[in-house]
């Protein structure tokens, strides 16, 4: 007896915790503008450290005042804002970055780096403390690695002062209630400013042309900050090609060659928050195939890959910047150890079967056999061979659970044959685990 009223109570405290958390109220806490904690993360491949850089206030806060403290396990790494007088949770949010995805690669095993890093939450009214926190891969647990308490009122903290032009591409409404976009360029010289203006144009509509993103055009903000660059393009390593551009991207980030990202990612922060902003993507003036997208982190591409693949490439990296979408396709990587076939992933649309009743796929599958066969067809595309027919809408595919993604030949599986987020060269519908996601995200930013 005594033993089942302590699990009672435990229960009840749980739920009491997911109320408050719940009712966190913005105008208690906060006030409207962020401020940003800069780091450096450092470390290899079985190390990670986290050094403290500065504090900064920034003019804008995008976020919706009814999501503050995130209630999904979601992101390689958490971070969380405490009030110090209380010890109440008042924010958190899930994210991965590139040094996470660095240390799964042969180069960390004999290196070990720093990459600059920082978190961006409204702007506390009294002090905090920021804790963040890194899921380990072999486990799926999230553990402590940094704290760091915040006194608001320092006058270390610096105080960003607006310099750059920005420009709105799309508007629809108040950001509180929308999804905020900015959109930033590299590899624009100063000359081709309007170009620059005409490729966000073509992003913006690229993104939105796809569901479930075109049904809720309404509720996505769109903005660009101008930040010319010295020299026109971006870097090929692989060629010996280096250009002088505004945030150093590049091709052949961890030796893929269509790989194309930046380690500045404090430099983006920089320029980002001169507007409004929750997403960060650049425009590099490239027709290199490429790119590249990382959870609450920042997506990149080309703007004039040839054909439809640019607006493909955007959608693709967007969906993993946005909703956390995992790359359903096997190998073509150099990073390892992302995914352990007996460890179920965060991302809503792969799974290792270990805990696949968790997910909202789950209850999709009607009688669908698990795992779930590819079948042969001109319509049932195999995902080893991308010169196949593209997905007939009129014979749409069985949802299932067919084996292969996350890099991985075996253990891992994804819902459909082909989708967004595997092949997107050959198909330009997600499917409807990667729309139920997309559109979750959505209603969370925006309700």
């Amino acid at each position: 007896m005594k033993l089942r009223h302590s699990l009672l109570s435990l229960i009840l405290m749980m739920g009491t915790l997911c109320v408050d958390a719940q009712q966190v109220n913005f105008d208690d806490y906060f006030l409207p503008k962020s401020m940003r904690l800069d780091y450096y993360h450092a470390g290899n491949s079985n190390t990670e450290h986290f050094y403290v850089d500065e504090v900064i206030e920034e003019p804008h806060w995008a976020g919706n005042k009814g999501y503050l403290v995130e209630q999904r396990n979601v992101g390689n790494h958490l971070f969380k804002v405490i009030d110090k007088a209380t010890g109440k949770l008042i924010y958190s949010r899930g994210y991965n970055t590139l040094f996470n995805e660095w240390q799964t690669i042969p180069e960390a095993k004999h290196t070990s780096k720093a990459m600059p890093e920082g978190v961006v939450f409204p702007f506390p009214k009294k002090d905090v403390t920021v804790e963040i926190y890194t899921r380990e891969n072999r486990t799926g647990e999230l553990h402590l690695k940094f704290t760091h308490d915040i006194d608001v009122e320092s006058y270390f903290i610096r105080k960003m002062v607006p310099t750059l032009e920005s420009m709105d591409i799309l508007c629809t409404g108040e950001s509180e209630k929308r999804v905020d976009i900015v959109i930033l360029p590299d590899g624009y010289t100063e000359a081709e400013r309007e170009k620059f203006v005409k490729d966000c144009q073509t992003f913006t509509e690229a993104i939105l042309a796809y569901s479930p993103y075109a049904e809720n055009r309404d509720k996505f903000n769109f903005r660009a900050v101008w930040t010319p660059s010295h020299d026109s393009g971006t870097s090929i390593p692989g060629k010996r090609e280096w250009k002088h551009t505004a945030f150093k991207t590049h091709y052949y980030t961890f030796d893929s060659e269509r790989y194309q990202m930046t380690e500045e990612y404090q430099a983006l922060l920089d320029v980002a928050a001169h507007v409004p902003y929750e997403m960060i993507y650049i425009l590099t003036n490239s027709s290199k195939y490429g790119g590249g997208g990382i959870y609450n982190f920042y997506g990149i591409s080309a703007a004039d890959i040839p054909g439809a693949s640019t607006r493909k490439t955007y959608s693709h990296e967007m969906g993993h910047l946005f909703a956390g979408l995992a790359d359903e396709y096997v190998g073509g990587v150099e990073m390892s150890d992302l995914y352990f076939t007996d460890v179920e992933p965060w991302e809503a649309n792969i799974t290792t079967l270990t805990a696949l009743e968790k997910k909202g796929w789950k209850s999709l599958l009607g009688n669908a056999p698990v795992p779930t066969p590819v079948k042969e067809s001109p319509w049932e595309l195999n995902p080893q061979n991308p010169d196949a027919p593209d997905y007939d809408p009129e014979k749409p595919w069985a949802l299932g659970v067919y084996e292969g993604g996350g890099y991985l030949q075996k253990g891992v599986y994804r819902p459909w044959p082909n989708c967004m987020m595997n092949w997107f060269h050959t198909i330009d519908v997600y499917c409807p685990v990667c729309k139920q996601a997309i559109q979750e995200t959505i209603d969370l930013y925006t309700k």
